[in-house]
């Protein structure tokens, strides 16, 4: 592959966009067809912003990747750490000024911020455990607010986006209590707290994103294919449980979880 596009992780940047997209069609259902350019210009933003992390990531990890991952381009030697940090710098850099032509201040804020988050979880917070989780997890919730914000509804997917967040805390931590053992140099919650403490905090987090989702049920803001979100909310609980004994299988349902709720609210922006 290129080494641009691996760099890039170009399944990722894909897969961005695609989650944007999906974003914008719940905040303004099928009026998503009038927004053609707002959303050409949102798919350039997301694909810039992802290579600009995953470069700034390769960089960071030029040592680690030299084991975990030799295929990539700077522990292959087909790119230097200087070369990818340089291209994560810009690209983030370019993604900020592509909101500029969404001419929407929240669609800025969004960017901008997002931007600075990113860089400063990969210099500094990625060590610092807890606030590293609830730094990832603020920028997938970003996602669903800036699908909104490019359509002209910043706050049509705020439920979404905040219980995305949350059930994402529980899952990054499930995932730092599954990854102890190779978290080395890292000052993980479980490795400050503990395992069982850990895993009472990320139950709280997989308890209470599904709590939010009742909020448009008594609002009525979706259809009737929307109360499937019941489902998710199930499994997440499920993950709320299991986390204590199996913190990879928590972590996995609450992936599947995660997309089920996305289907559910998908669906109740659909008129029948």
């Amino acid at each position: 592959m290129n080494k641009y596009l691996q760099l890039f992780r170009l399944g990722n940047a894909l897969m961005g966009i695609v989650g944007l997209t999906v974003a914008s069609f719940m905040a303004v259902g099928t009026d998503v067809v009038n927004h053609g350019l707002d959303l050409v210009i949102s798919a350039i933003i997301v694909f810039l912003f992802i290579a600009g992390g995953n470069s700034l990531n390769d960089y960071i990890d030029a040592e680690i990747d030299k084991t975990a991952h030799p295929e990539r381009p700077v522990p292959s030697g087909r790119m230097t750490p200087i070369q990818a940090r340089n291209i994560g710098i810009g690209t983030l850099g370019l993604s900020v000024v592509a909101s500029l032509f969404t001419f929407d201040i929240a669609c800025i804020a969004i960017v901008v911020i997002a931007a600075i988050l990113m860089v400063s979880y990969e210099l500094f917070l990625k060590q610092r455990g807890f606030v590293g989780n609830v730094t990832i997890a603020v920028l997938t919730g970003m996602l669903f607010l800036l699908g909104g914000a490019v359509v002209g509804d910043v706050m049509g997917n705020a439920i979404v986006a905040t219980m995305a967040a949350l059930v994402s805390v529980g899952r990054e931590i499930a995932k730092d209590i599954e990854d102890m053992g190779s978290d080395e140099g890292r000052n993980t919650l479980p490795m400050r707290i503990g395992v069982r403490s850990s895993a009472v905090l990320a139950s709280f987090f997989f308890i209470i994103g599904p709590v939010l989702s009742v909020l448009p049920m008594i609002w009525g803001s979706y259809g009737i294919l929307y109360y499937l979100v019941v489902v998710a909310d199930l499994m997440f609980l499920y993950c709320s449980f299991i986390v204590h004994k199996d913190p990879h299988a928590a972590q996995r349902m609450a992936k599947k979880a995660m997309m089920f709720a996305l289907i559910a609210f998908i669906l109740g922006v659909i008129p029948i």
